[in-house]
Order: structure tokens, then C-alpha cells, then sequence
């Protein structure tokens, strides 16, 4: 194995994520503007169901599917379950939040417990450079998200529902980093869109919503359960199979950075001075973190 190599496909298939994801944010933002949330959820995770379902029939990804002992299966529905609050709170959070720079804000929350968890639970290591990085990292991602309009009043309606979406992804993620070299990242993602489908379809009867939506949201849920259920999440728990999840979580927290990107060819809004700022810094803090990993800053760093 090229330890070298398989780091630097674990940092792609995060950062390959990330920028999935930050698109994600912005298509799906632009359909609940105009569905129900369960209307959006029957068509989102239809969408990616039937994506990973097909990609993973092509390249033969279930074949090891008979062989899963019971203990993976109780895996797979605990990992369901997880999910469903998850993407629940997550995008709940994304609908009732009005400024969507505060929910950026406290998004960053999942990477920062992420790294704590992997750290914590996982044992992974991080030397004085590394740290270093993430620091810087992590402070920029705030600068990015951050308004100077946002008061404390704004903060109360969300913050709760963000915090629980940080603290079931955070356990989600962890699992998953746990039995991802057993459980291929495509029965992974496939479990994880079957269970929140279901769950769509439920709640979709419960509020007696109807199927039909406008074919504007359906060309925003389109593209982005393309970039999110199916590239996002299959992509992120590619990296997990190839470097610590903790150092997912720092590349993730590229994510503000994208966001902005994002509104700006699709929204014409340009950053803000403070946002650029904190994009620099974030940057600055993923490549100190990522040559201190290669050993490139050494002198600075403890050999693991």
C-alpha cells in the first residue's frame, strides 16, 4: 500500500465532496423555496437512490452484500436511523433560517465536532504544524460564514436544530469511518438514501402533500441530488477510507468557501471583504495542514 498515494485520494475525494456539496446547498435551498419539505424529500432521495443504485449494479459494488454478517446489517439500520434525523435537521435548518450566512455559520459546527470526535473516539493524531493548520482552517471557515449582522436573537431559532444535525452527523460519520473498509461507500450511500426515500414518502402522506411539483423545483432537486445524495456522500465516504475522518472534516470545512463561489455564478453576489479574508485564511490553514501531513514541514512537526 502507497500510504502517500491512498492520503492524497482521501484529501481529493473530500475536497471533490466538499465542492459537491456546497453546490448541493444552493439547488436545494432554491427548491424548498417552492416545495414542501417532504414533497423535496420523495424526489431528492428518489433521485439519488436510483443514481447509486445504478452506478453500484454497474461496477458490481453489492456483490458483497450476501456476505454482510448480522452485525453490519444492525450497522446499516442504526447508520439509517442516524441519517434521518440528520438530513432531517439539516435541511429543516435550511428552510426555517431565513439568512443562510448564519446557517453556514453554524454548520461549521460538524467539522469542528467531527475532528474532536475522530480525535477523541478514533485516537487520531494531529502534530503542532497539523494543529496549527486546523486552527487556522477553522477560524477562517467562521470569518467566511460570518455577517456582523447576525445577533444573538437570530441565532436562538436555528442553533438547536444545527446542533443536533452537527452531533448525528458527527456519530453517522464516525461509524461509518469505522466500517467503511467492510462496507463498500456504495451499499453505504444506497442504505442511507433508501431509509431517508422511505422516510420522504411517509411524512409525504402524513402531511397529505401532493406528488406534483413545479418543473422549476424539479430542475433544482435534479441537479442537486446529482452533486449531493449520489457525488457528495459517496465521495466523502471515499475519504474516510483513505484518511482520518477528522482530516475530512478540516477539508470540509472548505465548504463556506465554495458556497460563495456558488452564489456568485448562479446568484451574481460577490464576497465580502471579511469573507475574502477568511477564505484566505482558511486556505492558508488547509495547505500548513496538509505539508505538515506530508512531512514537508517536519522540522516543525512530530513523526507519526
Amino acid at each position: 500500500m502507497n500510504i502517500k498515494s491512498d492520503t492524497a485520494k482521501g484529501y481529493l475525494f473530500a475536497l471533490v465532496g466538499t465542492i459537491a456539496f456546497s453546490n448541493e446547498y444552493i439547488f436545494s435551498k432554491a427548491a424548498l423555496n417552492e416545495v414542501h419539505l417532504t414533497q423535496f424529500g420523495v424526489y431528492w432521495f428518489l433521485t439519488g437512490t436510483i443514481l447509486t443504485l445504478l452506478y453500484s449494479l454497474y461496477y458490481k459494488k453489492l456483490i458483497r452484500i450476501k456476505f454482510l454478517t448480522k452485525n453490519q446489517y444492525f450497522i446499516l439500520v442504526i447508520l439509517g436511523l442516524l441519517e434521518i434525523i440528520t438530513a432531517t435537521t439539516f435541511y429543516l435548518s435550511i428552510h426555517i433560517i431565513p439568512n443562510p450566512a448564519v446557517t453556514s455559520f453554524l454548520g461549521n459546527m460538524f467539522p469542528v465536532m467531527l475532528m474532536l470526535g475522530g480525535v477523541t473516539v478514533l485516537g487520531e493524531k494531529f502534530g503542532p504544524v497539523e494543529t496549527a493548520g486546523v486552527t487556522l482552517a477553522i477560524t477562517g471557515a467562521f470569518i467566511v460564514s460570518y455577517t456582523g449582522e447576525a445577533s444573538l436573537k437570530i441565532f436562538i431559532p436555528g442553533a438547536g436544530i444545527v446542533l443536533l444535525n452537527a452531533f448525528f452527523a458527527t456519530t453517522a460519520s464516525l461509524i461509518i469511518k469505522v466500517h467503511v473498509k467492510n462496507i463498500s461507500p456504495e451499499l453505504l450511500n444506497l442504505n442511507r438514501s433508501l431509509w431517508l426515500l422511505l422516510f420522504s414518502v411517509i411524512m409525504l402522506f402524513i402531511y397529505r402533500q401532493p406528488v406534483a411539483i413545479p418543473l422549476s423545483a424539479l430542475k433544482n432537486i435534479a441537479i442537486g441530488a446529482i452533486l449531493g445524495p449520489f457525488v457528495a456522500i459517496l465521495t466523502i465516504y471515499y475519504s474516510f477510507r483513505y484518511i482520518e475522518a477528522s482530516r475530512s472534516s478540516i477539508i470540509q470545512s472548505l465548504k463556506g468557501i465554495f458556497v460563495l463561489i456558488g452564489s456568485f455564478l448562479f446568484f451574481g453576489t460577490l464576497p465580502l471583504p471579511h469573507q475574502i479574508l477568511g477564505g484566505g485564511i482558511t486556505i492558508a490553514g488547509v495547505m500548513v495542514m496538509s505539508l505538515g501531513r506530508s512531512g514537508l514541514l517536519k522540522i516543525f512537526n512530530k513523526k507519526q
